[in-house]
């Protein structure tokens, strides 16, 4: 289980990274504390990976397609939505 836990972590710090690199303020929650709440989430999302962001309520995607958000210039776009 510890790499598996090593593994989630990696991606955590990728998006907590790419938050912090854009300079937008952001909360987190360890879903993996809480299995209740991590399935729910799964299901509510129907996102089968972690970590998740949520701009406004609305699910954008993992870690992968906020690094291609950001490449492609998009990412602001989402972000400061009203």
């Amino acid at each position: 289980m510890s790499s598996l836990s090593s593994h989630f972590r990696t991606f955590s710090r990728r998006i907590v990274a790419l938050l912090q690199s854009q300079n937008v303020k952001f909360d987190t929650f360890n879903i993996f504390e809480n299995e209740g709440v991590r399935q729910r989430l799964k299901t509510l999302s129907q996102w089968p990976t972690y970590p998740q962001l949520y701009v406004n309520g609305e699910l954008v995607g993992g870690v992968d397609i906020v690094q291609d958000l950001v490449n492609s210039g998009e990412f602001h776009s989402i972000v400061n939505k009203p």
